[in-house]
């Protein structure tokens, strides 16, 4: 083989040999250029139920309002009631309650939990700040009788972990207690609810209990039927998820 055709045939071995590196390199930089898919961290769950048992003889339990937040509390003993509790404690009317501003999740019941039933709300928030629960309701045969928790730390709760509390009744001391006709929500009276004139001591305290017509009290609409014993309500939390 003369010098010159093998010159030709060295050459045309080279150019094969650096096009195919070519598209080598070509293929790897397709490789390199080809979209990353960044892990997505799914937020953390937060889940509760929660049930609310009426244990009085004669007085309804209004719609039952539930939330989430943090460190903070809807109302203390001592201190005047918020125009959202007065609503609530007057009227059964507990809209602005849950709509509250430091609330960062909250629900209401359906409707009133009659003497001796329950109902139980699910609650759910992927918030992390969201470690602490208020569940508050009127009993509706009074005129500012309410009971219920508030500012309770469930951070500590591991799932399927339950707490109970048994609930005394606070008097939200927005209305005077005279048990008059026309002053009581409930069905014992089917009066007026929410009043913004306050004429009590502007004060929430522990309630001293019903004094009906049948205790001597001539002026009342209420029966001893409607009289109370502490605790008026169950409450119990389980962390679900």
């Amino acid at each position: 083989m003369s010098i010159s055709i093998q010159h030709k045939l060295t050459t045309k071995l080279l150019l094969v040999s650096l096009l195919s590196l070519g598209l080598s390199a070509c293929g790897d930089n397709d490789d390199d250029m080809s979209p990353v898919t960044p892990d997505v961290e799914v937020p953390m769950e937060y889940s509760y139920s929660v049930t609310v048992t009426n244990l009085t003889y004669g007085q309804p339990l209004s719609p039952v309002a539930l939330s989430l937040h943090g460190d903070s509390k809807m109302w203390m003993i001592g201190e005047s009631a918020s125009t959202a509790l007065e609503k609530l404690a007057e009227g059964g009317d507990n809209s602005d309650f849950i709509s509250a501003e430091n609330n960062i999740v909250a629900l209401s019941s359906e409707g009133p939990v009659p003497p001796g039933a329950s109902v139980t709300l699910d609650i759910m928030t992927t918030d992390s700040m969201a470690t602490y629960f208020t569940v508050a309701t009127m009993l509706v045969n009074t005129n500012d009788a309410f009971s219920g928790l508030t500012g309770v730390d469930i951070s500590t709760l591991a799932i399927d972990q339950a707490k109970s509390w048994n609930l005394n009744v606070y008097d939200a001391g927005t209305e005077k207690n005279t048990e008059a006709m026309g002053t009581i929500p409930g069905p014992a009276d089917g009066g007026t609810g929410f009043d913004a004139a306050r004429d009590d001591t502007n004060l929430v305290s522990y309630h001293t209990g019903i004094v009906s017509k049948d205790d001597g009290l001539s002026n009342s609409v209420l029966t001893q039927a409607h009289r109370f014993d502490n605790p008026a309500v169950k409450v119990t939390i389980t962390r679900t998820k």
